[in-house]
């Protein structure tokens, strides 16, 4: 080439086999122009440089006399990008993870790297057989139809998981550590049993976090192998670990550099103590735990970290939280993504922190699960990165939305209320507002309930909710107490907060309540009552939750506290309160032990006239197992008749935990005690029992979250009853929603 191209002067640039590429553009990454010599090293630049436009897929510079000839071939033009053989995943979904598009430049490299990325879709949905080929269809215009033809494969499992090094702990209890599961036939629901080489770095995580919780402080996974079996279907994981010694807690201090903190109060939050085994989960939660009580007293900017002191002769770990004062951060700004639908200031109203606000880890914490429980999101995540100065700090606020419309058809049964159906339409987020509107109709063998209802949850763009319920609702009390009720009406809303767990609602509610069907073998109580009565009410609730989480709380507790006045018109005169509670108590970890705990009382008086029977309280059923519906309290014994009562007690202890099957089942177990006592029906007559005693009953309870809906099953016994209670042992519901 040195040769061919050394000696003379170029006196023409000659460019052939261009179609769309203008002739211009090629000349412009020449490095030679007519007028300069034929120089080997500037035609071989020349050379380079028009083969890294990609442009072309072949490139010749040749020497025709003092001409240089620059023929080219050009690469196509992508015209259509198709997607064959995939059932698993949309075309679009792969359409989004490759580069290529249309009216792009066609290069092979560009194509194998779209192939892998197309393999390492399929491979993080545990597919390691699937193949991808790339096929071009030649069209006109030196255009191509790219196709990727896909064969998708079985799912590449996971036949056996063993661990090497493992003493303390054996192999089984090891695999429900980790998030990667055996294969087997009840998993066809979730892909924890297909290999992927990212859960297995998390399952590594896992098996470090769990080794912490029970105080081997030296744990380390030495490796993680996954082999592919000879047939290739699946494979073997294998964990080599070293477990160490197993430390417990020594001196456990605090210290603080921060002025006129008193940090012996602060020592009642430690969760922490000397000659417990170590627990790194404990220490975590005590960092937590400090740095909110140091909040509350008005230091804005904390850290807090613990100073650890091995003592491997003694086998104990002295840990010190020193709190300092720590950057002076504050937030620079809010952004959230993911939200195709609903509003940004729909998600920015549950962040506990403003722009300008100073930074808090605990606030942001607590800010995710708030939207969370708003139920519009399938996936949230709050990060936080650097702002654009040292004092400044970004919040990422990223959601998957997740469909908030429901059009349902329900079915069912219960011990209760027998084969039951039901409809509804509701859209939890109108129009991305967060707004809530329900229309809901539930037949039964025993009642039938019509209701259409509307919630706004920041009211005037303030955090109040407002709203309004239609309802008219027909119940079958014939078993109980030989009559059927009537309900008509409507009611007003108005929530308010007071605090961030503290929160405020008033009401109004009017009704016409209407009692018919009275057999004439009914109780006389009960026949007095037949006829209309119209009431019209306001009450007030007052709620404190500091539960983990509205939808499905597992440790923390609220209070709550109602009162409700009769008498604004209408022909009921009455004050009625009720005062109740709960507490959840996780027992492990991981939360599948859990411990609730909850309580109410009920009050209700008569202004100048009796309490009317549909005004009453009843106990029983889903209110007290081991009981039929309004199976305690005032009963006339001569027709059975449960006549209400106008005074209550109960409380109840449930502990749920897992039943050792696998976690794919959905299956709880539950063993609870329910106590209580109804009384003070407020009639004067020999035929009633009123007797204010303690009932109490124990038992045990299966529940299932199935493909078709919840099911559960509780077996309860009566321990302390009365002779006239009406008991039920065996209580069974089922519900689904297509």
């Amino acid at each position: 080439m040195a040769q061919v191209f050394s000696g003379g002067t170029i006196r023409d640039i000659r460019v052939q086999g261009t179609q769309r590429i203008e002739e211009s553009t090629v000349r412009t990454y020449l490095s030679v122009r007519p007028g300069d010599p034929f120089d080997p090293d500037r035609i071989d630049q020349s050379l380079k440089a028009l083969f890294a436009t990609s442009l072309f897929q072949d490139v010749v510079l040749r020497r025709e006399g003092d001409t240089l000839v620059v023929a080219v071939v050009e690469n196509p033009i992508i015209n259509r990008i198709a997607f064959e053989g995939n059932r698993r995943i949309e075309s679009d979904q792969l359409q989004g993870e490759i580069q290529l598009k249309p009216r792009q430049v066609y290069t092979r490299t560009r194509v194998q790297n779209d192939v892998q990325r197309l393999l390492d879709i399929y491979r993080r949905q545990g597919r390691f057989a699937a193949t991808v080929e790339p096929k071009i269809i030649q069209l006109d215009q030196n255009r191509v139809d790219l196709v990727f033809e896909i064969n998708e494969g079985a799912r590449t499992g996971v036949r056996a998981i063993n661990f090497v090094g493992n003493e303390a702990f054996s192999d089984s209890t090891l695999r429900s550590a980790v998030q990667t599961k055996e294969s087997a036939w009840y998993r066809f629901m979730t892909s924890d049993d297909s290999y992927d080489p990212d859960r297995l770095t998390f399952d590594r995580e896992l098996l470090r976090r769990y080794y912490l919780r029970e105080g081997y402080a030296d744990f380390r996974v030495l490796s993680a192998v996954a082999e592919l079996t000879p047939d290739r279907e699946d494979f073997i994981v294998t964990f080599t670990i070293e477990e160490g010694q197993r430390y417990k807690f020594g001196k456990v201090d605090i210290r603080s550099s921060l002025r006129a903190l008193d940090t012996e109060a602060l020592k009642s939050v430690v969760t922490t103590r000397e000659g417990d085994w170590y627990n790194a989960q404990d220490v975590e939660n005590t960092i937590t735990k400090l740095t909110n009580a140091v909040g509350d007293q008005q230091y804005a900017f904390v850290d807090i970290r613990p100073q650890v002191n091995r003592n491997r002769d003694a086998l104990t770990i002295d840990v010190t939280y020193e709190i300092g004062e720590g950057p002076r951060v504050f937030v620079e700004r809010i952004d959230i993504t993911g939200n195709v639908r609903t509003l940004d200031k729909v998600v920015r109203r549950e962040v506990m922190v403003a722009e300008g606000d100073p930074f808090n880890t605990s606030k942001l914490r607590r800010s995710e699960q708030r939207i969370k429980d708003l139920g519009y999101f399938e996936r949230v995540q709050v990060t936080s990165q650097p702002g654009t100065a040292p004092d400044r700090s970004v919040v990422n606020v990223e959601v998957t939305e997740q469909s908030t419309g429901e059009i349902s058809f329900g079915a069912g049964f219960s011990t209760s209320d027998g084969p039951l159906g039901d409809f509804s339409i509701r859209e939890r987020n109108l129009l991305g507002r967060g707004q809530d509107l329900r229309f809901g109709a539930t037949i039964s063998g025993s009642r039938q309930e019509y209701d259409i209802s509307f919630t706004e949850p920041y009211f005037l763009d303030r955090d109040m909710s407002a709203g309004f319920d239609l309802f008219r609702r027909t119940r079958d009390y014939q078993d109980e107490s030989s009559y059927d009720e009537r309900n008509t009406g409507f009611a007003l809303r108005l929530g308010v907060p007071l605090s961030e767990r503290l929160r405020q609602r008033f009401y109004y509610q009017l009704q016409s309540t209407n009692i018919s069907n009275v057999p004439t073998t009914a109780s006389e109580f009960i026949q007095a009552e037949e006829g209309t009565r119209v009431t019209s009410l306001i009450g007030t609730e007052l709620m404190y939750d500091a539960r983990n989480s509205r939808l499905q709380p597992t440790a923390g507790y609220f209070g709550r506290v109602s009162a409700e006045f009769a008498g604004l018109g209408g022909s009921e005169r009455f004050v009625r309160t009720r005062i109740g509670g709960g507490y959840y108590l996780p027992l492990t970890d991981d939360d599948s032990w859990v411990i609730a705990t909850t309580a109410e009382v009920g009050y209700i008086v008569g202004l100048g006239e009796d309490v009317s029977l549909a005004d009453r309280f009843f106990l029983g059923g889903d209110t007290f197992r081991g009981f039929e519906t309004a199976g305690i309290g005032p009963r006339d014994t001569t027709t059975s008749d449960a006549l209400g009562g106008q005074r209550y007690v109960r409380g109840s202890v449930e502990m749920s935990f897992p039943l050792g099957l696998p976690e794919e089942f959905g299956l709880k177990g539950h063993a609870f005690t329910d106590v209580g006592t109804l009384s003070d029906a407020d009639i004067n007559s020999p035929k009633v029992a009123d007797e204010n005693s303690i009932r109490l009953a124990a038992g045990a309870g299966v529940s299932w979250r199935s493909p078709l809906g919840p099911i559960r099953v509780d077996l309860a016994f009566p321990i302390l009853k009365e002779s006239y209670d009406q008991t039920q042992y065996f209580r069974f519901s089922f519900g689904t929603r297509f």
